[in-house]
């Protein structure tokens, strides 16, 4: 690969992604270091585990190696068109990893299991009880929507994907159980 004369790591975007795409391995090396955590990032940013954007991040720089003979600077800056290739990768393993619904008591048990010892069972006991009675006041079906979005942490649209419903009903469900179980926190006296 002919060089124009700087040092590797400073060498523009297109000149290391062609380097990479012809295996030259001091450059393929600049090419990961440059945009490491950005691709990283962007992954983690979608998946929220920091093992599995480790994967996509890999996957990213390999399918960004067989592909550099595909890029079109006419069309998104290296950087672009790497992160977009590392974000369409995560969003696939999301789709794979989907979340297998829980009934709302049982995750509720895990989550406020004895973590840190009495003093914190203690606390959250109480807490806890009350959040569980509140959740029995609900349908069924806001339950599972606001523990998968609230304690899972899933999106409204990964809600909807995992129940098998409407965005929009995912939503509403999740919204309507948080109305009712902020009223039924702020009727004890836990919530204001």
């Amino acid at each position: 690969m002919r060089r124009i004369g700087l040092p590797v790591d400073q060498l523009p975007d297109e000149t290391l992604l062609a380097g990479l795409g012809q295996g030259d391995e001091e450059v393929t090396v600049a090419f990961v270091r440059r945009f490491q955590r950005r691709v990283f990032g962007v992954a983690l940013s979608v998946l929220g585990d920091t093992r599995l954007a480790e994967d996509v991040a890999q996957q990213a720089f390999e399918r960004a190696w067989r592909n550099a003979h595909t890029y079109d600077p006419r069309r998104a800056s290296v950087g672009t068109w790497l992160t977009t290739i590392a974000r369409n990768l995560a969003i696939d393993a999301a789709r794979v990893r989907r979340a297998v619904p829980v009934d709302p008591d049982e995750l509720l048990l895990r989550v406020t299991a004895d973590r840190d010892g009495p003093e914190h069972s203690a606390l959250t006991d109480e807490s806890a009880t009350e959040l569980r009675a509140a959740l029995r006041l609900l349908p069924v079906e806001q339950a599972r929507a606001v523990v998968l979005a609230g304690i899972v942490g899933l999106s409204a649209s990964q809600v909807a994907e995992t129940e098998g419903i409407p965005l929009g009903t995912a939503k509403t469900r999740i919204r309507a159980a948080m109305q009712r179980l902020r009223a039924a926190l702020i009727q004890e006296g836990r919530y204001e």
